[in-house]
């Protein structure tokens, strides 16, 4: 399939704009602060006075060379360099979606960190990352002066891959696939804080904060062929299988303000955030290709959505006494909601409207929006009446409006007409919490749940889209009502020092009842879905447990096993004169085990397996194959070790293996999905102390994958080189 070759650069905010940005900015801030004080010491004196808390985890120890690095815990910044590749023999998008980066070579910086004291009370941070040809940049930094303040800010930009596969049909061996399936989306953020924190008056905080995400990921929602069974009677084998992705453009500005004051023993909180957001995503993919001029054609469907959200929140939280403690909060939420968009066929994406491709139902010249409006009240209270019992309730009540219209130009093989649509939603949710958690017994701690919500609303449907360019559209009027209960209790038992159990059983029930009192459609075999259902119940019951073995002082054993049963039913309207139906039943168990083994005080081994298997049962199978009972198995197993070679030299050894038994051949009925999957990876890291500020590490990784279920179109084998440099300063 073509594709556009999207112009990323024209998109994708330089970093390097942003660096310069910040680095002026921190760089004004550092000079400004160390100016307060004409009698700072030098830059090594301030480092001696530095309160010993300001150092990261970074200057711990390593027990292999104590020597060594205890002197080098005296050099509070390093610099990480760091250089490889990956080398692919295979399906590129499906290596990248797996390992979670970029084919070919890579480096630049992994970790810079500079800290230094501007003045005597003025303490600078600075973290820095630039990986090139991984789209992975970062910029952290934060001046504090406390019990006065801070000002912090950042940069942050990586790269996400995905796979833009399609399905495969094992009747005809049909397989399609984009152009370039290998799709990569960038996320990035910038953003600045502020903080007044002077003793005795309220704190102030304030952030703004710019996102934005721009690229192309897959999508599930696939085009169909006819180029199924070539001996099939029917002229139409139709199967969803022809791949489609999405071209994302967005961004998203928030400004955030929270003021927080302390009045005797009772805290208060104000807080404020504004969001502002441009969306302009296109869902792209391709029907019917290459079966004739009247048949393949492109689809372009946009999305461009532009919303204001403002939410206002407080809270108080007090303390009585020792036993009792209050807390509420209160916040209000608003949220406009203007739309566009078109859903177009042509010879190409991103074409005008031509009726000579309508050959499916689209729409142009979408406008419209919606309004929001919630409100929620929280009340919590934690009691201890005696010194071994913990009571929680908690309280939560939410009222929610919602109005939306748009009006569009309808298209369709009948040429184009005008519609609207309009839907109006209220709700009312109170839900409420109970916790209760005991502890007077020896080696006992016993818990116990239960949450409830109920809620009533009503939802009004006008227009809509019918299946023909004449059909009325929706005119709806039902009201609901959902009730949920869930109750949980558990046990922590410690009977010995070497053991501990954990056991927990929990029961969830979700009921929703629906009245309708106007349904303007009907079952007469139409797309549009009557109001069938009256009730609908969901039912869970789940119970877990985990054990912790230590047999000896240096064997961890670890299992867990986890069951669960879920099930659904229906009743319809009384007009069908249907009784209920038990609509699915699922099972579910998962195991796991995990060892740590320390058989010398200079090798380890850490190993776990875990297993899970789900089978879902509907009796909608005994009507058609496409509704197939499904059966899911996988297998994940790990294995870490670590030798200290010498008080220099270090050696550790990963590997890892999924295998997942999901395909399930119905063609003769549907379009195949899930996978038959063998996956192995291996690692190998060496890491040589060379000094006491420098260190190197050496890495080399082997990964395979296979997936037979689509005849092997995504397999891959991929070579991992890597080498890096960590100094200290």
């Amino acid at each position: 399939m073509n594709r556009p070759i999207s112009n990323e650069s024209s998109k994708r905010l330089s970093p390097w704009r942003w660096f310069g940005v910040m680095a002026a900015a921190l760089l004004g801030l550092v000079g400004s602060l160390a100016a307060e004080d004409p009698k700072a010491p030098p830059e090594n004196e301030a480092e001696k006075s530095k309160e010993p808390e300001t150092k990261t985890e970074e200057t711990e120890a390593e027990p292999e060379a104590v020597d060594d690095e205890e002197s080098a815990a005296a050099y509070v910044n390093w610099l990480d360099v760091g250089i490889g590749g990956l080398i692919l023999d295979g399906d590129k998008a499906r290596a990248q979606q797996r390992l979670g980066m970029g084919a070919g070579g890579y480096g630049g910086i992994e970790d810079f960190h500079w800290e230094f004291q501007p003045s005597k009370k003025t303490y600078f941070e600075m973290d820095t990352r630039a990986m090139f040809d991984q789209q992975d940049y970062a910029l952290r930094y934060e001046l504090t002066r406390p019990e006065f303040g801070f000002f912090r800010g950042g940069f942050k930009q990586y790269r996400t891959y995905y796979d833009g596969s399609g399905g495969f049909y094992p009747p005809s061996g049909t397989w399609f696939s984009l152009d370039d399936d290998a799709l990569e989306l960038d996320r990035g953020e910038v953003w600045v804080e502020a903080g007044l924190l002077l003793p005795k008056i309220p704190q102030i905080t304030f952030k703004y904060t710019y996102q934005y995400r721009t690229g192309e990921k897959n999508s599930t929602s696939w085009g169909d062929s006819n180029f199924t069974v070539p001996s099939s009677s029917s002229p139409l084998d139709l199967r969803a299988m022809v791949p489609s992705f999405w071209d994302i453009d967005e961004k998203r500005h928030l400004l955030q303000g929270d003021v927080k004051h302390h009045v005797g023993k009772t805290e208060l909180g104000l807080g404020l955030r504004y969001e502002m957001s441009e969306v302009d995503n296109a869902l792209k993919g391709r029907r019917r290709p290459d079966e004739g001029s009247t048949q393949d054609r492109y689809l372009t469907s946009r999305q461009q959505i532009e919303t204001d959200l403002l939410n206002l929140r407080a809270y108080s939280e007090t303390r009585l006494n020792e036993k009792i403690r209050f807390s509420s909060g209160y916040a209000f939420t608003t949220l406009d909601t203007d739309l566009s968009g078109s859903r177009i066929y042509g010879d190409a994406y991103d074409v005008g409207y031509r009726q000579d491709y309508a050959y499916a139902q689209g729409f142009n010249a979408l406008a419209g929006g919606s309004q929001m409006d919630q409100h929620v009240v929280h009340l919590n209270l934690m009691a201890s009446p005696w010194t071994n019992l913990v009571v929680v309730p908690s309280l939560r009540i939410e009222n929610l409006g919602v109005d939306s219209q748009s009006s569009y130009l309808l298209t369709g093989p009948a040429g184009i007409r005008p519609d609207e649509a309009a839907s109006e939603r209220s709700l009312i949710d109170v839900a409420e919490r109970l916790d209760v958690r005991f502890t007077g017994l020896t080696n006992w701690v016993l818990y116990t749940r239960g949450d409830w919500s109920q809620s009533q609303g009503d939802l009004t449907e006008k227009g809509g889209v019918g299946p023909t360019l004449d059909y009325p559209g929706v005119l709806r009027n039902t009201d609901d009502a959902h009730f949920t209960q869930k109750y949980t209790v558990g046990a922590n038992w410690y009977p010995s020092r070497r053991l501990n159990i954990d056991l927990q059983y929990y029961f969830k029930q979700r009921e929703n009842e629906y009245d309708h009192d106007v349904d303007s459609t009907f079952n007469d075999g139409a797309d549009a879905y009557p109001a069938f259902f009256h009730l609908q119940r969901f039912e869970t019951d789940d119970i877990n447990c985990r054990f912790t073995l230590r047999p000896w002082k240096n064997v961890t054993l670890v299992t867990r096993y986890d069951f669960q049963y879920s099930r659904t039913a229906s009743t319809p309207e009384a007009d069908a004169a249907l009784s209920e139906a038990i609509q699915s039943e699922i099972n579910s168990h998962i195991l796991g085990q995990s060892l740590t083994w320390i058989p010398w005080s200079r090798l380890y081994l850490q190993a776990s397996v875990n297993y899970a298997q789900d089978e879902t049962d509907t009796p909608a199978n005994r009507y058609s194959a496409a509704a197939a009972d499904w059966r899911n198995r996988y297998w994940t197993a790990s294995l870490t070790t670590g030798l200290v070679v010498d008080n220099k030299t270090d050696l550790q050894l990963n590997y890892f293996f999924f295998q997942a038994h999901n395909a399930l051949d119905n063609a003769e009925a549907t379009q195949p999905y899930g996978g038959e999957v063998d996956e192995h990876g291996i690692t190998v890291t060496l890491t040589r102390r060379l000094s006491k500020q420098l260190r190197l590490t050496l890495k080399y990784g082997y990964f395979q994958y296979r997936d037979s279920a689509v005849n092997g179109y995504n397999d891959y084998d991929a070579h991992l080189i890597y080498s890096g440099l960590h100094y200290r300063f």
